[in-house]
C-alpha cells in the first residue's frame, strides 16, 4: 500500500494549490465539530443572557457562518466555494462544562467543504471565547474535527 500523496504539495514539494477543473461537480457536505470548555459559572452566565457582550450563542452563529463563507480569504491555497448552506449550532453542555459547536457546510462543486465547516466552528468558538473573557480567562477551545464528510471521489467519510 503506499503512502496517501500530498495534494498541495507539487513535484518539487513546494506549495500550491490543486487544480480542480477537470473534476465533475457533485453535492458535497461536511459536519464539524468543537468545544469550548469553561467553569460552570461561566456556563451559568452565557445560559441567562448576563454576560455585557449580549447574546453569545446568536453572535457565535452569526460568525460561524460568515467565517464559513470567507474560508478562501484565510486559508491561502483554498479554492473559493459557493456555499449552497451553512448550519452552526451551539449547545450548552453541563457535563463538560461548556458549549459543544456543530458546524454543516453543503456545496455543489469540484471540492470539499471540510474547511469551511472546521473554519466555522473555529470562529464560533473563538467567538465564544471573546464574548466570555472578562468573566474567565481559562477557557479551552478543544477538539475541533471532522466528523462527516459526503461526496466527492474519495467518498463518504464518517468519523464518529
Amino acid at each position: 500500500m503506499t503512502a496517501p500523496k500530498l495534494t498541495h504539495l507539487d513535484a518539487a514539494g513546494r506549495a500550491r494549490m490543486v487544480d480542480v477543473g477537470a473534476k465533475p461537480d457533485s453535492e458535497r457536505l461536511a459536519v464539524a465539530k468543537g468545544e469550548v470548555h469553561m467553569r460552570k459559572e461561566t456556563l451559568d452566565l452565557i445560559r441567562t443572557g448576563t454576560l455585557k457582550k449580549g447574546d453569545v450563542l446568536t453572535v457565535a452563529q452569526i460568525a460561524g457562518i460568515a467565517a464559513a463563507k470567507r474560508t478562501s480569504d484565510l486559508i491561502p491555497l483554498c479554492h473559493p466555494l459557493r456555499l449552497t448552506h451553512v448550519e452552526v449550532e451551539l449547545v450548552l453542555d453541563e457535563a463538560l462544562p461548556g458549549v459543544v459547536i456543530t458546524a454543516a457546510a453543503r456545496t455543489v462543486g469540484k471540492t470539499g467543504v471540510e474547511m469551511e465547516a472546521l473554519t466555522a466552528v473555529s470562529v464560533a468558538a473563538l467567538t465564544v471565547y471573546d464574548m466570555a473573557k472578562a468573566a474567565e480567562k481559562t477557557m479551552r477551545i478543544q477538539n475541533i474535527r471532522l466528523v462527516e464528510k459526503q461526496g466527492g471521489r474519495s467518498g463518504d467519510v464518517v468519523n464518529e
